[in-house]
């Protein structure tokens, strides 16, 4: 059918309103370099460098896995990710706006990892409170506590970390002190003879209490901070504390302390609420008392989705377990009714709801009042993508913007424009009607190009558009290997219908071969090749093919239409 004259338009006919279809339903999906998006380089983060080239090696891989996962379904069309160099990861993210660039980064670097921990009753804690104040004592030093103490005071608003580091292990250091003498003391041998230094602490408490100055030591630094439950401000949530957030900076560079964590009861810990709490004129950190070892994992989740409470319309994040999470969860909250479970994301305390009733199969987190319904999506996407099984920090971000991205298409649209009619003028010029056809068949060829680009949802890039204009350089040159055989036939003296034959016939050898070639080149570009290099080598591999068949099928069944209606005597322009 298709050796027909009929049969050859109807195929022609037929496949380009397939490749017009795909141009008009998918569009042409554009690279980062034409429309703008982000371009990040990820590293582990090991400040230590405690990991080996193995583990470095195998924690990539994995977070290659969960960062894929995010951000496929956030719903970054073709992202770019892919690892460099065994230690890095590169992602590209095309089309995103300045928003979508800040949650994308968030999503990337979220550590995600979901843990579940029992609350414990304050008393746990406040009975290691001497003990711990003893051990900052001796691990600071008095007058460093003292110099901390005022610049807290006299900034009115909390110190920064930095000036807190500065303080303690800056000015303090190099003093030669009572006070430091006490402070070069290994803290872990005032741990192990823990009842003796808590004696000494309650004396010297007791002795400090009456009338003091500015400059004398304080005995509490960290017990002096935490504002206990029967505080009128203390609200009331059970086995926590409120810490001013003036004092959260101190506070919390004393609980990172090794040696004040050593301090604290076994198999108790203590962790930050995720969210400030207001209070009379002020605002507070929670601060919580939980066990040390959680009873479950977000390793066990089978599903998370968001979604809003229907009586208060505030976000939440509905979850589902596995069976074997829905079996331990099922097991620890049947034990603890009554007591409260705190949800932890990445070291942070998210929610501490009471347990009600048993719970085997689901749970949810509130995400709280005025958050926004984008926050608990991404939180949802994170936990079903999956932890991170290290840290990842940003060491290169690149931000490309709309008008860079139209500035290089306007740069390759000339181009293409100008290289596309030197071509036509040459080709017109040179074989006159016969070049005509030429251009007729090569306009087949780009919507062939094009079609094929949506139907396979290839990203188009600046590249991209290097391969596509050397394609239709590929195209012309199959034609003008055809054109000068049939001249050459011609020039035999062969008639005209018997000259076309055996120009093409002849020709189809050499530009078989050419294109083969060529096409194995594009295809070791695209497996070994990443980013723009793959760009190029998919465009240049659909051109190719395209090339051929307008070579050899379209331009012959123009050569046919147009000698349709000559005799075999009949010169034709060529």
């Amino acid at each position: 059918m298709f050796k027909t004259m009929r049969g050859r338009i109807i195929a022609i006919v037929l496949v380009c309103l397939a490749a017009g279809y795909q141009l008009w339903s998918n569009g042409l999906k554009l690279g980062l370099d034409l429309q703008g998006g982000i371009h990040l380089v990820l590293e582990v983060e090991d400040p230590e460098n405690t990991l080996t080239v193995e583990a470095r090696a195998d924690a990539i891989d994995q977070a290659e896995t969960v960062v894929r996962n995010r951000i496929d379904q956030y719903g970054v069309e073709e992202p770019l990710i892919q690892q460099s160099g065994g230690d890095r990861l590169i992602v590209e993210l095309a089309g995103i706006d300045e928003e979508g660039r800040t949650r994308a980064r968030d999503l990337i670097q979220q550590s995600a990892f979901l843990e579940f921990k029992l609350v414990r009753p304050v008393s746990e804690i406040e009975s290691a409170l001497s003990r711990i104040d003893r051990v900052i004592v001796n691990e600071f030093g008095q007058d460093s506590l003292s110099a901390l103490g005022r610049a807290v005071e006299g900034s009115g608003a909390g110190a920064s970390q930095q000036d807190l580091e500065n303080i303690l292990f800056g000015a303090g250091a190099d003093s030669t002190t009572e006070g430091d003498s006490v402070a070069a003391t290994d803290s872990a041998a005032v741990v192990d003879s823990m009842a003796e230094a808590d004696s000494a602490i309650e004396a010297d408490s007791a002795a400090a209490e009456p009338e003091t100055s500015q400059d004398e030591p304080n005995l509490s630094p960290f017990g002096s901070l935490l504002l206990r439950d029967d505080s009128p401000t203390a609200g009331s949530v059970a086995g926590s504390f409120l810490v001013d957030n003036a004092d959260y900076e101190i506070a919390n560079l004393f609980l990172e302390n090794p040696r004040v964590q050593n301090a604290f009861p076994r198999g108790i810990t203590l962790a930050w609420a995720d969210e400030l709490v207001g209070g009379g004129a002020g605002t507070y950190q929670r601060l919580y008392v939980l066990e040390e070892d959680n009873f479950i994992t977000g390793d066990f989740l089978d599903d998370a989705q968001a979604t809003r409470d229907p009586q208060m319309n505030e976000p939440l994040v509905n979850f589902q377990w596995n069976r074997a999470g829905g079996r331990q969860f099922g097991r620890v909250t049947g034990a603890n009714i009554g007591n409260s479970i705190a949800i932890i994301l990445d070291g942070r305390v998210v929610s501490a709801p009471t347990v009600q009733s048993r719970i085997s199969t689901s749970g949810q987190i509130e995400m709280g009042p005025g958050t926004p319904m984008e926050q608990a999506a991404d939180l949802a996407l994170v936990l079903r993508a999956g932890a991170l099984p290290v840290p990842l920090v940003i060491m290169e971000e690149r931000t490309v913007g709309p008008s860079l991205g139209q500035d290089s298409i306007d740069q390759g649209r000339l181009a293409g424009i100008v290289g596309l009619f030197m071509v036509l003028g040459i080709m017109i010029l040179y074989y006159r009607m016969a070049g005509v056809l030429a251009i007729g068949a090569l306009a087949i060829y780009v919507l062939l190009v094009l079609g094929g680009l949506a139907g396979l949802n290839a990203t188009l890039t600046l590249p991209g558009i290097a391969g596509l204009i050397l394609s239709i350089g590929m195209a012309v040159d199959a034609n003008v290997l055809i054109f000068e055989r049939i001249r050459e036939e011609l020039l035999a003296g062969r008639a005209t219908r018997t000259a076309v034959e055996e120009g093409f016939g002849n020709a189809f050898s050499a530009i078989l071969d050419a294109n083969i070639t060529t096409l194995i080149t594009a295809l070791i570009l695209f497996q070994f090749g990443t980013g723009p290099v793959q760009g190029f080598a998919v465009t240049l591999s659909i051109g190719i093919v395209a090339s051929f068949f307008s070579a050899l099928y379209v331009t012959r069944t123009f050569f046919l239409i147009y000698l349709s209606g000559k005799k075999s005597s009949d010169p034709i322009s060529i």
